[in-house]
């Protein structure tokens, strides 16, 4: 009981309103019913009176299993969940000094990455000295770009956050 409360949906005893709009247990539409009528008439068929549109004038109740409805509803809300993809962020992080062999590994994964339909940050760290040279991560950056071809879409082009250069990229939409 305590968790048809949460959902806004009353049952039986619960609706308060001196009028309703009935929905019988076949779907046909029997008008505008005093709630104690429903109530007697939903007992007869040993079935539940449910609120399905509290906000409506009058309100609409449905004669029907709860049970069966409530599981119906949790089943529903599972199989959209299933749908829904879920974006995950991904980082690969190299430094401003990255071998030609390390680039060509790390861009593999970030290819990788986008495959699978994740976003993709991509970042380099300066240490030290290497922060007078930013303008090595950017070159780094743009090599891992010419590796990918057209494959992403860019959220946030290269820009320095503290002591590292990063940029978001998107997989590419497909058609």
């Amino acid at each position: 009981m305590a968790d048809n409360k949460e959902k806004g949906l009353r049952i039986n005893e619960q609706i308060r309103v001196r009028e309703i709009r009935l929905i019988d247990s076949e779907g046909e539409q029997k008008g505008i019913v005093p709630t104690i009528e429903a109530l007697k008439m939903a007992r007869e068929h040993e079935l539940d009176l449910v609120e399905v549109a509290p906000t409506a004038n009058p309100p609409v109740c449905k004669i029907l299993d709860y049970g069966k409805y409530r599981f119906e509803q949790e089943k529903k809300l599972r199989d959209s969940k299933k749908s829904q993809k879920l974006l995950k962020l991904k980082e690969i992080r190299m430094q401003p000094k990255i071998g030609a062999g390390d680039l060509d590994f790390k861009s593999k994964h970030v290819q990788e990455f986008l495959n699978e339909g994740n976003k993709v940050k991509v970042t380099v760290r300066f240490r030290g000295r290497e922060l007078a040279h930013t303008e090595l991560g950017l070159v780094v950056l743009q090599e891992v770009l010419k590796r990918l071809g057209d494959e992403y879409s860019m959220e946030k082009p290269p820009a320095m956050e503290g002591r590292f250069m990063s940029m978001v990229l998107n997989p590419k939409a497909k058609k």
